[in-house]
């Protein structure tokens, strides 16, 4: 981060050129990170970070599902921004067209019926199971 409190602004440009061992930085959500430091130290490997390295691996960052204390401890190894990388994104979302002039569906009676069956069925089984049993004290009780 600059001197005076303002983030350093990196292009994409920047951020490739460092995808080596000794130079790795990345980018999750738009927010550039030099991993250099912690390639030994990663529990996943330092090859999960060089596959990722030099570009937005916000993706499969969030894919692997990271414990809040990894996340926390990124900070320790910010240098800047990207502002192609959060620019891209935004326009991601601004390009997304609202849903069609489709009714919305109700999905309701899916899981009306699933709710049901997930009661019935093992209500069910259970009767069954106390039919057979009482059947079968029946006809040994007869056979003696």
């Amino acid at each position: 981060m600059a001197s005076d409190g303002v983030p350093k602004v990196f292009s994409l440009k920047e951020v490739e050129q460092h995808v080596a061992q000794d130079d790795c930085w990345m980018i999750i959500h738009g927010k550039v990170y030099d991993v250099t430091t912690f390639m030994d130290d990663h529990p996943g490997g330092d090859d999960v970070l060089l596959q990722t390295a030099g570009k937005d691996a916000s993706e499969e960052f969030d894919d692997v599902g990271h414990s809040k204390s990894a996340i926390e401890q990124l900070k320790d190894f910010y240098v800047g921004e990207c502002s192609e990388v959060l620019e891209k994104k935004l326009e991601s979302v601004t390009d997304a067209k609202p849903a069609a002039k489709d009714p919305p569906t109700s999905t309701n009676g899916a899981g009306f019926y699933s709710k049901i069956l997930q009661f019935l069925v093992p209500l069910m089984l259970l009767g069954v199971a106390v039919a057979l049993r009482k059947y079968s004290k029946k006809t040994a009780d007869a056979k003696y």
